[in-house]
């Protein structure tokens, strides 16, 4: 039975049907791989190692692990590098990808295969030091976090001692001297907690990275996100482990997200954002705000021209609107991912509409697309108009946020997932406010009325969750002050402690104070004959929703 399937340069062993074995993000990957996209090459370890692995006792059989050094000897011949070699080195990503696309709530590590050695031999052989340290300080993070279970936390934290001592906002700002420092710091912490040194044996480090992503299927977070999504009948993850390009080799590299349509509303354009000199993982944890693709457009038109071609090829050979996250290495583009995109209710019901309409599904096809709670969130409430514009008048709106999951929401604020869930459970509507959301914050997210983070963007993983959700979202709030530890909320001047209330208008951003009374939705308006069909679009929506199934219903 074959355990490992290779991808790259045109070729690969599966494709986009074999979701079962090698997970969505693998079987993608083939099929980008076979279309020609460029795709980092690489190689998919199957789901049924990931259910060998836990039958095992959490253990890796000797002949698995001669397959994957046989694939990653492969993959060295592909790309000319070897894992090791302090002058070309082999530095790789193993990622999580189960059938199901279940975003942020298993484990990825990047920059696998450095060490003290390779990061000095990088820094000459790219002659761009600043980018080799940062390279080598978030792997032994991600390693640190994911691996051997270090908090998050302890490393932010150092993170934000050598911003102050070097008196700099943001990551990209820190000198080597900066970096070397903080890498020392990491390495500390990593033994303090671990008791042992970081492992120094890039094999040894890739193991650990493929156990770690298997172990993630049964963490507590996605275990709760499959309950929540009632995701049945899997077997486990499987782990793709992926040659390394890097966004953050300077001005000229980049890291994104983009939807080919709006996850919100469905509107046919893209919509997506974008981080100059990052790794990917800055954009979906909300770790620094992105920018809009429209400065990718400025900055390199050549290259946004090339993704949007990719964009258009990969929606209408999967025929769905995509999630794709890339990478952009000194000016060339690759592509690390793509997946049909989560959106909201509306969304999916306009995206099938359209996709029928242009003929590209059938009718058949688009109503399986559209599950009951897309319909249900068109039923949803939203601020009564009057209400607001009281709210206005009176001075309560407190800032503009990016709305990054629609509808309308008061509730009282707690600050972390459980205190959501216990007040939840005590029948009090909350919102719950974060610097940023994780996927440990996934149970507080799902009882809570509406999510606020002061950090991240439309492509946030607070973003992605709640319109997945149907939650009321606001994210990037530059205004805005966290303090989890007093719990407090800070907006210029105006203090909120937990357990005062306010609103939050996802379809607008906005953020008020004090509860704002919602009133029907325009479709219940309609069916109530309080609204015209004509002045309705959700209505219109809604209705052809209604008869499709009414055409093909059947006891």
């Amino acid at each position: 039975m074959q355990r490992i399937y290779f991808f790259g340069r045109g070729v690969a062993d599966g494709n986009k049907d074999m979701k079962e074995i090698l997970g969505g993000k693998g079987a993608n990957l083939a099929e980008m791989a076979r279309l020609n996209i460029p795709v980092p090459p690489g190689f998919t370890i199957a789901t049924t190692v990931c259910k060998e692995y836990m039958e095992r006792g959490n253990q890796l059989s000797e002949e698995v692990k001669q397959e994957i050094e046989e694939a990653r000897e492969k993959l060295e011949e592909m790309t000319g590098k070897k894992l090791g070699d302090p002058h070309h080195p082999l530095l790789l990503s193993v990622r999580s990808g189960a059938a199901v696309s279940m975003p942020g709530m298993m484990d990825t590590i990047l920059n696998v295969g450095l060490n003290e050695t390779i990061v000095h031999g990088l820094s000459e052989a790219t002659q761009n030091p600043r980018f080799a340290w940062d390279s080598f300080r978030r792997f032994i993070q991600m390693f640190g976090n994911v691996v051997k279970g270090i908090r998050h936390l302890r490393f932010e934290e150092a993170l934000h001692k050598v911003k102050r001592e070097y008196g700099v906002k943001e990551d990209p700002e820190l000198s080597v001297e900066a970096l070397q420092n903080l890498v020392g710091e990491y390495k500390r912490i990593y033994r303090e907690e671990t008791q042992e040194e970081f492992p120094e044996d890039p094999k040894e480090q890739i193991f650990e990275a493929i156990e770690a992503v298997f172990r993630s299927w049964n963490n507590e977070r996605a275990i709760k996100y499959r309950e929540i999504e009632k995701i049945t009948g899997l077997i486990g993850t499987a782990a793709n482990v992926q040659s390394m390009v890097f966004g953050n080799m300077g001005e000229d590299s980049a890291t994104g997200v983009l939807f080919t349509r709006n996850p919100a509303t469905g509107e046919n354009k893209i919509f997506g954002e974008v981080l100059f000199n990052a790794q990917g993982e800055d954009v979906v944890a909300g770790i620094r705000t992105p920018l809009s693709l429209e400065e990718l457009k400025k900055r390199m038109p050549k290259v946004y021209q090339e993704l949007i071609e990719i964009k258009d090829k990969l929606e209408h050979h999967f025929r769905d609107m995509q999630d794709v996250e890339f990478t952009i290495e000194q000016g060339k583009l690759y592509i690390l991912q793509t997946r049909t995109g989560k959106r909201t209710g509306k969304a999916a019901i306009r995206i099938a509409i359209d996709f029928l309409k242009d003929g590209i599904i059938d009718e058949k096809t688009a109503l399986l697309r559209i599950p009951a709670e897309a319909v249900d969130q068109l039923l949803h409430s939203e601020f009564d108009p009057e209400a607001r514009r009281k709210a206005l008048e009176e001075g309560r709106k407190l800032t503009k946020c990016l709305n990054a999951s629609p509808g309308a929401a008061s509730g009282k604020l707690v600050f972390s997932s459980e205190d959501a869930e216990k007040w939840a459970k005590r029948g009090i509507p909350v919102i719950l406010a974060r610097y940023e959301t994780s996927p440990e914050d996934i149970g507080g997210m799902n009882v809570a009325k509406g999510i606020v983070t002061k950090a991240g963007g439309m492509t946030s993983h607070a973003a992605l969750v709640a319109r997945a959700l149907g939650k009321p979202c606001v994210v990037g709030c530059r205004e805005v002050d966290i303090d989890h530890e007093k719990k407090e909320l800070r907006i210029f001047e105006k203090v909120f402690r937990e357990g005062d209330v306010i609103s939050i208008d996802g379809t607008s951003g906005e953020v008020f104070e004090g509860e704002i009374p919602t009133k029907d939705s325009e479709v219940v308006q309609v069916l109530e004959g309080k609204l015209s069909e004509e002045e309705s679009e959700n209505y219109k929506l809604y209705k052809i929703v209604m008869d499709l199934a009414d055409k093909y219903r059947r006891l």
